[in-house]
C-alpha cells in the first residue's frame, strides 16, 4: 500500500512549493485578503495529506481501524487499497502522525489559553486605570480613553469589546487620522484576526524547525495588518491612513537604520504612499477558485483507488 507514502510526498512537496509560489507572486501585497486566504488554504492541505496519510496507514496497520474506515465500502474498494500489504512501516508512520496531531492540538489549546490570560490581565489593568465613574453601565462604550505618555491604539476582544486609544494618541493623531486608526482597529476585530494568529501560532510554535508553519505566522501577521490597513484607507483615504501609521510609531524608532520589532511599519507606510494597484475582479475571483483546490487534491489522490474500482465494477 503506497498511498501513505504518496500522501506523505504531495503534503511535503505542498509545503515547499506553496510559499515559495506565494513568494515569488507580486499579488500578496496587493490583494492581502486573497493571500490570507492562499495561505490557509496550502496549509490546510499540508494537514489534510498528513491526516489521510495517518488514517490509511492505521487502516492498513490494524484490522479494527481498517474495518472502521472501510465499514461501508464495497469489498472491491477495500481490496483496491490493498490493506494486507503493510508492514512495520505503516504503524510507525500511524502512530508517528497522531503524535504530531495531538502535539499540534496541544500548541492550539496552549496558544488559546495564553491568549485568554494576556486578555484577562490588560481587561484587569484597563479597569484599574480606566474604572468606571458613578452611574456608568458596564460595556455601554466599547471605546477607551487612557492616560499615557506614548501614543497607541489597540483592539482588546473579549465581552464586550473594548477599543482602547491613549491620551498622547489623540494629541498626536490630527483630523481623520484618528478614525483611520480606530477603522484600522475595527477592522482586525470584524475579520476575526486574533484568531488567525492563534491557529497559525499554534504550528509553528509546536514545530519550530518546519519552514512552512513559520513562513505561515510570519506571513499572518504581515498580512492581517495589510488588510487592515486597505479597510481604512478606504474609508478615510490613503495618505491619512499612512500619516497615522507614522504618528503612532514614530517614537519606536521604526524609521531608523536599526532593525526593530515593527520594522514591517515602513513597508506598510511606502504601499499607502502609492496608487493603488488592485488586481481585476476577475483575477481576484480565479486566484480564490485556485487557492480553494489546493486542498481538495489530497482528498481526490485519496479517493482515485477507489474511484477506479468502482468505475470498472460500474
Amino acid at each position: 500500500m503506497i498511498l501513505p507514502a504518496v500522501l506523505l510526498l504531495l503534503g511535503v512537496l505542498t509545503a515547499v512549493t506553496g510559499p515559495r509560489l506565494l513568494a515569488r507572486a507580486d499579488w500578496p501585497d496587493r490583494e492581502p485578503v486573497v493571500a490570507l486566504w492562499a495561505w490557509q488554504c496550502v496549509i490546510a492541505a499540508v494537514l489534510l495529506c498528513c491526516a489521510l496519510s495517518m488514517t490509511f496507514s492505521a487502516a492498513a496497520a490494524w484490522r479494527a481501524v481498517g474495518g472502521q474506515v472501510f465499514a461501508t465500502a464495497p469489498r472491491v474498494v477495500v481490496e483496491a487499497y490493498a490493506l494486507g500489504t503493510a508492514g512495520l512501516w505503516a504503524q510507525t508512520t500511524a502512530v508517528a502522525l497522531a503524535c504530531g496531531g495531538l502535539w499540534s492540538a496541544a500548541m492550539l489549546v496552549r496558544e488559546v489559553v495564553r491568549a485568554r490570560v494576556r486578555r484577562r490581565t490588560r481587561r484587569a489593568e484597563l479597569q484599574v486605570r480606566a474604572p468606571l465613574l458613578p452611574g456608568e453601565q458596564p460595556g455601554s462604550d466599547r471605546l477607551v480613553v487612557l492616560e499615557g505618555e506614548r501614543p497607541d491604539a489597540w483592539w482588546l476582544p473579549g465581552a464586550p469589546p473594548r477599543l482602547v486609544v491613549t491620551t498622547a494618541a489623540l494629541r498626536r493623531l490630527k483630523g481623520r487620522q484618528l478614525d483611520a486608526v480606530l477603522a484600522h482597529e475595527r477592522g482586525h476585530a470584524q475579520a476575526r484576526h486574533d484568531w488567525l494568529l492563534h491557529s497559525s501560532s499554534a504550528p509553528a510554535g509546536g514545530f519550530p524547525q518546519v519552514p512552512v508553519f513559520v513562513a505561515f505566522r510570519d506571513e499572518m501577521h504581515r498580512l492581517v495588518e495589510l488588510a487592515a490597513d486597505d479597510m481604512a484607507s478606504r474609508r478615510f483615504g490613503r495618505l491619512t491612513t499612512a500619516l497615522a501609521l507614522v504618528e503612532l510609531n514614530e517614537h519606536r524608532g521604526v524609521f531608523g537604520p536599526c532593525p526593530a520589532p515593527q520594522a514591517h511599519v515602513p513597508a506598510r507606510v511606502r504601499r499607502l504612499l502609492t496608487p493603488p494597484d488592485r488586481l481585476t475582479a476577475g483575477r481576484r475571483l480565479r486566484l480564490t477558485a485556485v487557492a480553494s483546490l489546493v486542498p481538495v487534491v489530497p482528498v481526490l489522490v485519496a479517493f482515485v483507488p477507489g474511484l477506479r474500482a468502482l468505475g470498472r465494477l460500474y
